[in-house]
């Protein structure tokens, strides 16, 4: 891989990856991006099409939009895809052959919005949004807590789904742990306020998430990788903080390491912002560090304008020079990129030849169609 005068080498992003049940081909990862092209929760050949495109052009490791859980409050919009029932199965088992085929890995990732619902959202209008004390990400009051019954079931619908994963052939799980989505819910003390064992300090918010790890653990033994995705910002309150200190970021990843995830896909706006004062470490690199566990990092990795929620703002191609750097000193273990490869399938092949000319920029048009 030549690399002309003054160009950054991008050797780092293309080495192969192995850990203990985990390989791919290099380090780029497609993130999970809601799309909603699936009508009645189901994904046709036009979502297979566009996944497979992206590992054909040297994606290594493809983690889907949000699938939803087997519970009739998981989503918000009917054509969010589900991962239950047989013709959604169905046509999850052809997206896993399109990017089997192309030579990628894809692996899902699981989705319960939580009180991110409002009342009467579809499909499911009549369900009621759920949450573990029953509020928004306000602190309003909108539904009764989860009983320890009601927690019960939707771990069992996480375990389901997990198993349901390893039978059609993909190549892992994510849980979807961040953003303020429901397992989130049970993280941050601002939506969690019970005095059961699902609730109290940092680390005893964890029980929900890991009583979920450890069912999916069993669902699919101990061999098929188990990635949790986790924030301290919130959907609408990018300021918001599980943890203020390293100290603290351990007491909350140590309980859900030690159940059993294998990856920790560490969410942030912008990669390269420090996590904690008096380390240049991200969140990725914190992560790694306190539970020796590989992480991926992402946060408006190769654009100049940083995430916003929306997704809205224009951006253009940016220098990848910092983020090689911080992959080359081990600070993290895998990229995951999202708008860049929303707006342009071939991204990582350009990147990958030197053809950083050709790079497309990102636009709300990328949100309108499946490129």
């Amino acid at each position: 891989m030549s690399t002309a005068k003054n160009e950054v080498s991008v050797e780092a992003l293309f080495k192969p990856f192995k850990s203990k049940n985990l390989e791919v081909a290099n380090r780029i990862v497609m993130a999970p991006m809601t799309r909603g092209y699936s009508p009645n929760g189901v994904p046709g050949e036009e979502v297979a099409a566009y996944y497979r495109r992206r590992a054909e052009n040297g994606v290594g490791l493809i983690v889907t939009e949000g699938t939803l859980i087997n519970h009739p409050a998981a989503a918000a919009s009917p054509n969010w895809p589900n991962f239950h029932g047989e013709e959604a199965l169905n046509q999850w088992s052809n997206v896993v052959s399109a990017v089997h085929g192309a030579g990628g890995k894809i692996i899902p990732q699981l989705w319960h919005i939580g009180l991110t619902r409002k009342i009467g959202d579809h499909p499911n209008p009549e369900a009621l949004p759920i949450g573990p004390s029953g509020l928004n990400l306000s602190g309003e009051k909108i539904t009764e807590p989860l009983t320890e019954n009601e927690i019960a079931d939707v771990i069992a619908a996480y375990a389901q789904a997990a198993a349901d994963a390893a039978s059609i052939g993909f190549d892992g799980i994510e849980l979807h742990g961040a953003h303020g989505y429901l397992i989130d819910q049970f993280f941050w003390d601002k939506t969690n306020r019970r005095t059961d064992r699902y609730g109290g300090d940092v680390a005893s918010r964890t029980r929900f998430a890991v009583e979920v790890v450890e069912a999916c653990r069993r669902a699919v033994g101990d061999d098929f990788p188990i990635v949790l995705r986790f924030s301290q910002w919130k959907a609408g309150n990018y300021a918001a903080k599980l943890t203020e200190t390293p100290e603290q970021l351990s007491q909350f990843l140590t309980p859900l390491a030690e159940a059993g995830v294998d990856v920790f896909h560490s969410s942030t706006r912008r990669y390269w912002e420090p996590e904690f004062e008096g380390s240049d470490l991200n969140l990725a690199g914190w992560t790694k560090k306190l539970t020796g566990k590989p992480t991926i990092t992402v946060g408006s990795v190769g654009l100049d304008n940083e995430f916003r929620s929306s997704s809205g703002d224009a951006a253009q191609p940016a220098s990848l020079a910092g983020l090689i750097e911080r992959l080359e000193n081990g600070e993290f273990d895998l990229v995951a990129v999202g708008r860049a490869l929303l707006a342009d399938p071939e991204w990582a092949a350009k990147i990958r030849d030197h053809r950083t000319n050709e790079l497309l920029d990102y636009d709300t048009n990328a949100l309108k169609k499946l490129y």
